[in-house]
């Protein structure tokens, strides 16, 4: 493990693990999160691992319903909230198949993971500072419910990670402490965390001094543009932007002393015409800040055309192979005025056998849905509903799957195949949450699998 040297840092004592808080009201931490598993541990050696500590109730790695792969997490839970903070206290980080396993009290609710309460964010890191440093130095501040270093896809640190407090003094302690401290030799960044809502906010309102400038015309000198700036503020600098041959690439930057008179000279001269010429100017940015806008505005347009489309368009699946565009538009023309039809493909053409039907009313799309859902076409039934944004397909899929939950058993985590405590291996399925008094019938687990799935897959995303 990498060792995490702090100068400056006071001498504080580390907290024994306590239950953690959510929204002021505690709950029973009996069962606990396993993330970074290799995808070669099985749930035995989950069991076997966790049941030197105390006596496991149940153990399950997810796995993808359709490959049986492990998706690198999984659940332990005991039937006494002590043995699980000593489980979580005596084998968080520890190598499972040559890797650190983390772990975490399970959240049945990620309301509060996602609010960013009590949540901070660390920038600067050293590369060598992994979960287990970054976790040993933040402990000291209070009960951690979530620790993680963000990676890359060779497993590498980005040098910035996360730690959630269960509190939000706790995580105002560290900040207070840690931010502006060296640790490894690199003087560290330790602030709230934003949301990316918050982040676009903040970078809005950012101040510049340097102003971008294009559309000039090829006449166009620096001199003009240290008097047509000047007008107002100090001006540090200001160049056209030429090639090789000296040709104006009619493009430029001005520099201003002040950056409120840069922010003036762009609300003022922004879209105005010189010689013919609408001139742009705004902030000067680096190639990041400009694909992050560009990147932003595109995600506003298909937002927008979306909501526009909202409950006019349909999704269509379990199409023939031999439905194109026109067959399609055909199949759903009747019943109503089409403004839109695709047949989704891969990159080499063939039909992935689902598409949209956008409709100019949904009153038409609505009688189209009636009618063609369930209709054979091509000895096919068809499947046909509303399209939805991925956000409200994971809310759906979270509602159902909820509902399908008993409603009288306290459980952490759905209903799922366990290893029972005293008889690993035997692949015995029993209610999550509980400790194995019998054999419970599954009726109806694969689709509730299912779901689940395809929720943990939509929040991977």
């Amino acid at each position: 493990m990498a060792q995490i040297e702090v100068q400056r840092q006071p001498a504080i004592s580390v907290p024994n693990a306590v239950a953690p808080q959510t929204g002021g009201v505690q709950f029973i931490p009996t069962s606990l999160y396993v993330g970074d598993l290799d995808v070669t541990v099985t749930d035995e050696q989950l069991f076997q691992l966790f049941g030197q500590v105390a006596r496991v109730a149940s153990v399950r790695i997810c796995r993808d319903l359709a490959t049986g792969r492990s998706l690198g997490y999984g659940y332990v839970n005991y039937s006494n909230p002590r043995d699980a903070a000593r489980a979580l206290d005596l084998l968080n980080f520890t190598p499972l198949n040559n890797k650190p396993i983390r772990i975490m009290y399970s959240q049945r609710d990620p309301s509060l993971r996602k609010s960013g309460t009590a949540n901070i964010f660390i920038k600067n890191l050293d590369k060598s500072i992994d979960h287990k440093a970054l976790h040993d130095t933040f402990s000291a501040f209070g009960n951690i419910l979530s620790c993680k270093i963000s990676t890359d896809g060779f497993g590498q640190s980005k040098g910035y990670g996360f730690v959630q407090f269960d509190s939000e003094e706790s995580a105002q302690n560290a900040i207070d402490k840690l931010n502006g401290m060296l640790i490894n030799d690199k003087q560290v960044y330790v602030g709230h965390f934003l949301r990316k809502q918050e982040r676009e906010t903040t970078s809005s309102k950012t101040k510049f001094n340097n102003v971008y400038v294009k559309n000039l015309s090829e006449s166009t000198t620096d001199e003009d543009l240290k008097t047509i700036f000047g007008e107002y503020g100090e001006i540090t600098s200001a160049v056209i932007m030429r090639d090789a041959d000296g040709k104006s690439k009619c493009f430029g930057f001005v520099n201003f002393e002040i950056a409120d008179d840069a922010a003036k000279a762009v609300e003022a001269l922004n879209g105005k015409k010189f010689e013919e010429k609408e001139w742009y100017v705004g902030k000067a940015q680096k190639k990041s800040e400009r694909e992050h806008e560009l990147k932003s505005r595109f995600e506003q347009t298909v937002k927008e055309a979306a909501d526009k489309l909202k409950g006019m368009n349909l999704y269509v699946k379990n199409l023939d192979d031999s439905i194109d565009d026109e067959k399609l538009k055909e199949l759903f023309s009747e019943y109503g005025k089409i403004i839109s039809c695709k047949v989704m493909r891969d990159p080499s053409g063939v039909s992935k056998g689902s598409g949209f039907v956008a409709f100019s009313t949904p009153e038409e799309a609505s009688r189209a849905l009636a009618e063609m859902n369930h209709k054979l076409v091509v000895s096919k039934p068809l499947y046909v509903a509303l399209a939805q944004k991925q956000e409200e397909r994971r809310a759906s899929l979270q509602a159902q799957f909820s509902q399908m939950r008993p409603l009288a058993i306290p459980s952490v985590a759905p209903r799922m195949p366990m290893y029972p405590s005293g008889a690993p291996g035997l692949g015995q399925q029993f209610l999550y949450g509980q400790a194995p008094p019998a054999i419970i019938p599954q009726a109806g687990f694969g689709y509730q699998q299912q779901l689940q799935v395809h929720f943990n897959r939509l929040n991977n995303q």
